[in-house]
C-alpha cells in the first residue's frame, strides 16, 4: 500500500493579545485629579468670603438697613410704571434714578418675580 501525502502538514497560529494594563496614577496624578475636583468648591467659597454677605444690594455704602422697603415686581412692570405707582406726585426720573442706585441697577430691565428695595421716601 502506498501513503499518499497532500502537501505540507498544516499548524495553526494564534495571535498572542498583550496583556491588559491598569491605569497607573502616580502621586503626581493624584494631586493634579484631586486639585481638579475641589477647584469647583474652593471657587464658591471664595466667592461667598468676597462677597461678605451684604444684605444690601445697593452700591451706595451709606444706605442703612431701615431706610427702604421692598416691592416684589408684578408681570408687565417697568421701573417706570412702578416710580408713577409709588411717588405719582415726583417726577419719575428721579425715582427711577434713585431706585436704580439703592437696588445697585445698572440698565432699567427688571424681571417679574424680582425683590427691589423702595426709598421710604418714596412709600410714605
Amino acid at each position: 500500500m502506498t501513503t499518499i501525502a497532500l502537501g505540507p502538514a498544516r499548524t495553526t497560529t494564534t495571535a498572542v493579545r498583550p496583556a491588559a494594563t491598569r491605569l497607573r496614577l502616580t502621586a503626581r496624578g493624584r494631586a493634579v485629579l484631586t486639585t481638579l475636583a475641589a477647584l469647583p468648591a474652593v471657587l464658591v467659597i471664595l466667592g461667598v468670603i468676597w462677597g461678605g454677605g451684604a444684605a444690601l444690594a445697593s452700591l451706595d455704602p451709606s444706605a442703612p438697613s431701615g431706610t427702604f422697603e421692598t416691592v416684589t415686581v408684578s408681570a408687565g412692570d417697568s421701573l417706570w410704571s412702578i416710580a408713577q405707582e409709588i411717588a405719582p406726585d415726583a417726577d419719575p426720573r428721579d425715582v427711577v434714578a434713585e431706585i436704580s442706585r439703592l437696588n445697585g441697577l445698572t440698565g432699567s430691565v427688571v424681571s417679574a418675580g424680582q425683590q427691589l428695595a423702595i426709598p421710604l421716601a418714596y412709600t410714605q
